[in-house]
């Protein structure tokens, strides 16, 4: 019989998270290595102490571990800074859960990871960052602004022209914008189109993704910091101070914190910042355009969008269709990707075959403009014939279009045959049945050409390995046993 008591703590000294339980009176029970070295503590000094006395720094209201206690409710993963009793800080990202034993609150555990190194790094990139701008500012060179216009929006279907058309009047305010799309449908180039094309376009056009740090490292990217606010901190501007007469882009809003939500609704509402730290607000002139991947109102249903700030933001709401909705746009997309990607890549510019046409009018497109672009940019480059075939085109591509000739010939059979005519005369309905048999004979003659050798078959064939391997799967051939 394995000892528990030994076994938790082996597995506590090997995890990278650090631990820390505490009782119903917020006195430690467990504490790992991991927690120590997050905290510059030993579990030696920790365990048996109680939290407020460890972390003098911390209160009742600010502890995670207390407010646990205190509610008996879950405090999702947050950044949290503080001191220990020697006076060292530190920042982590804790989650922090309520522990019950037969319906009654006995304590709370908190999971943490030390982002302190992190926090250095994304400050000084912060720092670099302004001082970039601001010496740009003092030479008067141009502050950067839009890469995009909206000529590079392609498509001519409805709702792309609806959108480009709400996108240019959008453009003459300075209202908020928000920008609804899936991934790959373009909600960055729809930003940047209407940057440039706003009274602002000469000033900063500064993007920052909400989902690409912890709260806190985001907080102070946007709001700035001051100097001793907390470890290596310096007097720096935020991005908000940065894209001051400009446009400020935040993409994945809902992906931001809510009390961060609540401070950037104080922004849009008054147009004054307060650095971290500091007391003193600062007056800016910003322009913001948020975006989220997901349909905003579910967004504010699940929590995950205030709904005070989904009201602010939503002054202007521009929603960029996926591709799967506007497929009249293929061909003008791909004419486009063609003509830029074969000239970057200098390499001629081949037409698609009829078969890579059909297939890109019933692809589901999952990655949306993205996925297509990406698709021609890799064709261009394997491509060595007068057009792009199906065996140039990425692998998940190839198998979408075995899998649609799959459901292509399944519905054929499925309908009634039709009587022949006259002997010897097949209506379209047996034609398929036909191709399918011929199809089975093939495959199951280069196989036994090859001695099932697939990459002699596969050339045989005129097909990528890959996908014989699929035809064989969906054929039921199976290599005899000898």
């Amino acid at each position: 019989m394995i000892d528990q008591t030994r076994l938790l703590k082996a597995l506590m000294s090997v995890i990278d998270e650090g631990i820390h339980v505490i009782d119903s009176d917020g006195v430690t029970v467990l504490y790992n290595d991991q927690a120590g070295k997050n905290d510059g503590l030993s579990p030696d000094e920790v365990i048996g102490r109680h939290l407020l006395e460890l972390f003098p720094s911390l209160t009742p209201a600010t502890s995670t571990l207390l407010k646990v206690l205190a509610t008996g409710q879950p405090v999702p993963p947050r950044e949290q800074t503080f001191a220990n009793y020697k006076g060292q800080r530190v920042t982590t990202i804790n989650s922090t859960l309520p522990i019950f034993h037969e319906g009654k609150l006995v304590g709370a555990i908190e999971v943490s990871k030390d982002v302190t190194r992190m926090r250095e790094l994304s400050e000084r990139v912060a720092g670099l960052q302004a001082e970039l701008l601001g010496h740009r500012r003092r030479r008067g060179a141009p502050l950067g602004g839009a890469r995009y216009t909206i000529d590079d929006l392609v498509g001519e279907h409805p709702s792309m022209a609806t959108v480009k058309e709400r996108a240019l009047k959008a453009a003459r305010t300075d209202s908020p914008v928000l920008v609804y799309g899936e991934t790959g449908t373009g909600k960055e180039l729809l930003v940047h189109a209407i940057h440039a094309a706003s009274p602002r376009s000469n000033r900063p056009l500064v993007a920052q993704n909400c989902a690409a740090l912890p709260e806190g490292l985001l907080e102070s990217l946007l709001f700035g910091t001051t100097r001793g606010s907390f470890t290596g901190a310096e007097d720096r501007p935020g991005l908000f101070e940065l894209a001051d007469g400009g446009t400020l882009y935040l993409d994945e809003i809902n992906s931001m914190q809510p009390d961060l939500q609540a401070k950037l609704l104080r922004v849009l509402q008054d147009g004054r910042i307060r650095r971290l730290g500091e007391a003193a607000e600062r007056q800016v002139d910003v322009r913001v355009i948020a975006s989220t991947n997901e349909e905003p109102w579910a967004a504010v249903a699940a929590g995950r969008l205030r709904r005070d700030l989904f009201y602010r933001l939503n002054v202007v709401t521009l929603e960029l269709p996926p591709l799967r909705e506007r497929r009249s746009d293929i061909p003008l997309l791909t004419d486009h990707f063609l003509a830029q990607h074969s000239a970057r890549l200098g390499v001629p510019r081949r037409p698609l075959s009829p078969e890579v046409e059909r297939l890109f009018q019933v692809h589901a497109w999952p990655g949306n403009v993205r996925e297509l672009e990406h698709a021609l940019e890799a064709a261009l480059q394997l491509s060595g014939g007068p057009e792009i075939t199906l065996a140039d085109l990425p692998a998940h591509l190839q198998r979408a279009a075995a899998e649609h000739a799959d459901a292509e010939q399944a519905s054929a059979l499925d309908r009634p045959g039709v009587i022949p005519l006259r002997p010897g005369r097949l209506e379209p309905a047996h034609l398929r049945q036909s191709l399918a048999h011929l199809e089975r004979a093939a495959v199951q003659q280069a196989l036994e050409e090859s001695d099932w050798n697939l990459s002699r078959a596969a050339r045989i064939l005129g097909l990528p390995r890959q996908t014989l391997q699929y035809r064989i799967k969906v054929l039921g051939l199976q290599r005899p046993e000898r």
